[in-house]
């Protein structure tokens, strides 16, 4: 393995933040020069009170910013602000926070002249953030310019609406994708504006969104991304709240004012989430409180709305017992956005502990916050938060969650956002939605970047038969550090594919070779010569990806290649999105990507398509165990407790109905496979296996007449059970 460079323990020199400036009227200036206790009275009157904590290690900053009510997280100061109660102030000195307070320390700078015209659609003050009613106007008007791309729909009211259609909101989601291409696709689900006052959250969503389909047609990673995955984005997760907070006033909760009337109403629906919900500490039974929890699990309707919303788009791949790990394989990635901290949080919240799928989850989490500068860590603070999105996702249905805390206030200035918030944080969130496919694998996996074509080759189109040369770095070092190191390992192999990327069957891959004759780095400049000579006139793209020494294949980078048209009038672009998908099997069913998980990457013919002249018939390599005259075709990956995947291969010793299979020696086989003919028994072909193996492992039995597959799993660690399946395919015994 090779040590990643060290990048220091510290938090990253970020430029220094303005505090906020606001001009929402005279009644909040006044309120705010005068030290006004933000919009969340205490249970008490003098219950809570403002503080400077001063730190020397900043990861116990960031651990209190968040647990605590921090107002002000600029670390490079040296210190954070809190509003603290006595057990507020308790915990952050024993946690090694020197606290001072202040009670002169004014959390906004007030403009000496109010603004007298605000611009249409904003919040007052803040100019580059959008209403609540902007929000959904620009949602709505990205699903009526680009029909093909965007959704715009309801799924749910706020509290306000439940009780009275004529006031509150709906709650709606903005979704992208390509609907001509066909098939189940992997989802990026995101949520802002749950917490009412972060206002940076919603508009970095919604400029998301509006990179996304403004780009579809000139960034070829933007154009796989929405013909082969699709986002969903609630913008205004929370409006009631939200619509409260646009006035000035921090407020956090959603407005049922069934709770607190007196002072400020609401229940916090970051702990109102059923799982965990009432696990000991980090969320409150008292009304009043900032972190209400509310009367029961799920009890709010905007709860409730993106609870269900979950469940519809991400099956469960975890179990019951908070040890339950979910599958390698598991599809699709949550993200809920925040402020502030500058941190990119992954489960568990609501215990010390680490999650069942944590390495994988905490490396993924470290290249998201590569591309911010944030720091990355567990969702758990000084105490746990419990009844929140990041555990619920992940608890529940065992998706990759992760919480982004953007910034150093609640209500950022716009140069502030605008400067050093927005850009880094949407390359994160583009990361995010490449490595939705295979969100705990594809994360350990070299990157690609710099990628480009000889010759113009992207810009003006070239010649048939002109060969064009592909450049690119393969990259296995981009991990945020400072708070642990991610370890790296040499870059194996790259390949390249043209029109159709690797999860899909029959896909014809190139290598790619390391442009100093050898792979032994964890960096490597890489080239490749693509052969133009059979590519019709177009546009066409080129997926690329590259694998590490320990067999993680990392995200795809593509790159558009335009080749001259002879006969500007002959019909179809080849690029016009017949790209093979239509059979529906993109390899997003949260099993299998479709990709080798650790195979050499050639095009060694396995998995052949639907029209192909081997469409009903296996094909044996290293990697593939074809039985039954080569009508089934049987592959198995290995994952140890650690994470690290492979693929079995093949023993010699096979016979027409079983074969073995070796991990690690060919002299040792660990998997026995025997795939019989029991249809004049019961009507079914069956399935019998047994392994010596406690390893984690996945054994993929396919028909390739019918193409119905058979999964059997076994976890890691666990001593693999006898595979016993005497109803495996019904369809085999017909002709």
């Amino acid at each position: 393995m090779i040590r990643k460079p060290e990048l220091g323990d510290a938090l990253p020199p970020l430029t220094r933040q303005m505090r906020a400036r606001t001009g929402i009227g005279l009644l909040s200036a006044v309120l705010l020069a005068t030290g006004w206790a933000w919009g969340q009275p205490a249970d008490e009157p003098g219950d809570t009170r403002i503080v400077r904590a001063w730190f020397n290690d900043p990861l116990i900053a960031a651990r209190a910013v968040i647990s605590l009510e921090a107002l002000e997280s600029e670390y490079e100061k040296g210190y954070i602000v809190i509003r603290a109660t006595e057990e507020d102030i308790e915990a952050a000195r024993r946690a090694g926070l020197r606290v001072v307070e202040d009670d002169s320390y004014v959390p906004f700078v007030v403009p000496s002249e109010l603004p007298i015209a605000v611009p249409q659609g904003t919040i007052a003050g803040f100019p580059c953030y959008r209403t609540v009613e902007e929000t959904h106007a620009s949602a709505r008007a990205i699903a009526d310019r680009h029909p093909m791309l965007a959704t715009w729909t309801r799924i749910g009211r706020s509290w306000k609406k439940a009780q009275n259609a004529a006031e509150g909101y709906d709650v709606l989601v903005l979704k992208l994708t390509n609907k001509e291409t066909a098939g189940a696709k992997p989802v990026l689900l995101i949520t802002t504006a749950i917490h009412a006052r972060e206002y940076t959250t919603a508009e970095l969503g919604l400029r998301f969104a509006e990179r996304l389909v403004d780009s579809y047609e000139t960034d070829a990673d933007v154009n796989w991304l929405l013909d082969h995955q699709e986002v969903h984005l609630v913008l205004q997760a929370n409006p009631d709240g939200r619509k409260r907070a646009e006035e000035g006033i921090l407020w956090r909760k959603n407005h049922n004012t069934d709770h607190c009337p007196l002072g400020t109403p609401g229940v916090d629906l970051n702990r109102n989430f059923a799982f965990g919900w009432r696990h000991p500490g980090g969320s409150s039974d008292s009304q009043c409180s900032e972190i209400y929890r509310g009367p029961g699990p799920a009890s709010e309707p905007e709860t409730k709305t993106v609870a269900r919303y979950m469940r519809r788009l991400f099956p469960d791949r975890r179990g019951p017992a908070d040890t339950d790990r979910a599958s390698p394989g598991t599809s699709g990635v949550y993200l809920d956005i925040h402020s502030h901290g500058r941190l990119i949080l992954w489960p568990w919240g609501h215990i010390d502990k680490p999650a069942p799928n944590e390495t994988a989850l905490q490396t993924f989490g470290r290249k998201l916050a590569f591309f911010n500068g944030y720091l990355p860590m567990q969702g758990v603070g000084l105490y746990p938060a419990t009844g929140t999105t990041l555990d619920h996702a992940y608890g529940e249905l065992g998706v990759a969650s992760f919480l982004y805390e953007l910034g150093t206030t609640f209500f950022q200035d716009c140069g502030g956002f605008e400067r050093s918030i927005l850009e880094p944080n949407l390359e994160s969130l583009l990361y995010a939605f490449k490595a939705a496919r295979t969100p705990y694998r594809t994360p350990a996996g070299p990157d690609v970047r710099d990628l480009s074509l000889s010759g113009g080759a992207s810009a003006s189109a070239v010649a048939a038969g002109s060969p064009v040369t592909l450049s690119a770095t393969f990259d296995d070092t981009r991990y945020r550090h400072g708070n642990g190191l991610e370890f790296t390992q040499t870059i194996a192999e790259g390949e390249y594919s043209i029109d159709v990327p690797h999860w899909i069957r029959g896909t014809k891959r190139h290598l790619i070779s390391a442009a100093d004759g050898a792979f032994d780095s964890g960096l490597e400049q890489v080239t490749a010569t693509i052969d133009t000579s059979d590519l019709a006139g177009g546009r066409h793209t080129v997926f690329v990806r590259a694998r590490d020494a320990d067999g993680n294949w990392g995200a795809v980078s593509a790159v558009f290649l335009l080749i001259e048209d002879d006969d500007p009038d002959a019909g179809d672009d080849p690029g016009d999105g017949d790209d093979g998908s239509d059979d529906g099997d993109d390899g997003s069913d949260g099993d299998d990507d479709g990709s080798d998980d650790g195979d050499d990457g050639s095009d060694d013919g396995d998995d052949q398509g639907p029209g192909s002249e081997e469409e009903s018939s296996c094909v044996a390599d290293r990697n593939t165990l074809c039985l039954q005259d080569s009508r089934y075709q049987v592959r198995a990956t290995w994952q140890t407790g650690d994470e690290r995947t492979g693929t079995a291969n093949v023993s010699e010793l096979a016979e027409d109905d079983s074969g073995l299979f070796w991990f690690f020696a060919p002299d040792n086989p660990e998997i026995l496979i025997k795939v019989l003919d029991g249809c004049a028994v019961n009507d079914h072909v069956w399935i019998y296996g047994a392994s010596t193996t406690d390893l984690g492992y996945v054994i993929r039995v396919t028909d390739t007449v019918t193409e119905a597959v058979r999964e059997y799993r076994n976890d890691p660690g666990v001593a693999a059970p006898a595979i016993t399946d005497a109803e495996a395919f019904p369809e085999g015994c017909r002709p």
